[in-house]
């Protein structure tokens, strides 16, 4: 029987009962899929992973919790009839609003664009449980599903506590004496923040747009002959873009989210996680050389990753669950002191050729968070085409601005070629 508290890093993500914040991943395929096809698929899926088969307990105790719900529903699938290109970014916009309250209702769903040889797939999930890992890997394992039926999915067991990721060596009492201190000044913070009453009244959109497989390549090259990573051009070319099109208003820094198996190999490829720590990434004042900045950044990303504690950042947030409230509140209200979360997810790896169809591209997940600041850049490549979409809330950055923020982005990446 499944039972855990939402780790801290969840319970951000899931904000409360009555606030969605969904991620949605697209494919667009070509070539013809029985519907039964589908169904055999979500269920193979929803037997392979635990937290598939639970539902979010927000009202029995102090805090949120997932249960095993013994009488859950499959994961829903939804045929909508393809008409345009762009159903899948109407579709995508549709699903962020739309709560996982039932309580049969498994925390994940499925939108089918189905056209005539040609269809869009939608994973829909809680944020709470998927980092984008888990989001690409939910649809390999629908899209070899879908061509073979057949193929087998080897179950795993959901942790039980952070305390499973601890080393050995880890000295609980010190820790938890650091833990009260943190706790004590994240009290201390929150108390002398006055509460905001700012909110974001826009609506969310977002922006999609993709570069050639030729302008992919030389980007990809460009990186390589200066020794730098294709994630640190993207943070250089979009901070130095915000800076040029915001002036004054502009913060100079982006957050960057890394992946947590990196750090905790019992988390798997895999398995259904959502816990990405970041690291806060900023160009030094008055460099507006695009490849100079970039090597710095990639140097500060490095370090920050090598001096990173995963396990025991993931413990440390355990302890903070008292003030898990004022957190939300505080991301909901504060500009923050970043210009955008920068998620590069790079190269995706699911092929593009199976017996019974072809992955013609994979589109960047979209999300609609409700903090004040919503910015959010996701890069994926596919096919040998980089794919963007950008993020943001009318209120707090008028969509008009965004799109000169991404054409001077790209502008000030492409003049490199």
């Amino acid at each position: 029987m499944i039972r855990r508290n939402l780790m801290m890093v969840e319970r951000i993500m899931y904000v409360d009962p009555k606030t969605p914040v969904n991620c949605i991943f697209t494919a667009k395929i070509k070539g013809d899929i029985p519907e039964e096809n589908f169904k055999a698929a979500l269920e193979k899926i929803q037997q392979k992973h635990p937290l598939l088969r639970t539902r979010i307990d927000s009202s029995s105790e102090k805090y949120p919790f997932f249960i095993e719900e013994k009488e859950i529903e499959p994961i829903p699938l939804r045929i909508v009839e393809r008409q345009t290109d762009g159903d899948w970014l109407q579709e995508s916009e549709t699903e962020w609003f739309r709560l996982f309250e039932s309580m049969k209702e498994p925390l994940a769903r499925l939108v089918w664009i189905k056209g005539q040889n040609i269809s869009e797939i939608l994973w829909v999930l809680p944020h709470c449980i998927c980092d984008g890992t888990t989001i690409v890997n939910l649809m390999k394992e629908l899209l070899s599903l879908l061509d073979d039926p057949s193929l087998k999915l080897n179950p795993y067991e959901i942790f039980g506590s952070v305390d499973d990721f601890l080393p050995l060596d880890f000295n609980m009492e010190k820790k938890k004496r650091k833990a009260r201190f943190y706790l004590m000044i994240g009290r201390l913070f929150f108390l002398m923040q006055r509460k905001s009453k700012i909110r974001n009244l826009g609506s969310n959109y977002v922006v999609h747009w993709k570069l050639d497989s030729a302008t992919t390549a030389q980007i990809i090259e460009k990186s390589k002959a200066h020794g730098v990573s294709v994630h640190a051009l993207l943070c250089s070319s979009f901070i130095q873009a915000f800076q040029e099109i915001q002036g004054k208003q502009a913060k100079g820094k982006v957050i960057s989210p890394v992946d947590v198996r990196r750090f905790i190999p019992e988390i798997r490829q895999d398995h259904v996680f959502a816990f990405a720590p970041t690291v806060e990434l900023s160009l030094k004042k008055g460099s507006t050389d695009i490849l100079n900045n970039a090597r710095q950044i990639k140097k500060d990303l490095v370090e920050k990753i090598e001096k990173m504690e995963a396990r025991e950042l993931l413990w440390m947030g355990e302890q903070m669950h008292p003030v898990a409230e004022r957190m939300v509140s505080l991301l909901k209200s504060s500009k923050g002191g970043h210009d955008v979360t920068l998620s590069n997810m790079g190269r995706i790896n699911i092929p593009s050729n199976y017996s019974n169809f072809e992955v013609e591209t994979i589109f960047s997940p979209t999300v609609a968070f409700p903090w004040l600041n919503s910015n959010t850049l996701v890069a994926t490549t596919y096919n040998q085409q980089m794919d963007f979409t950008f993020m943001s809330n009318e209120h707090f950055l008028p969509i008009e601005e965004a799109v000169k923020i991404k054409d001077k982005a790209i502008e000030l990446l492409t003049s490199l070629l």
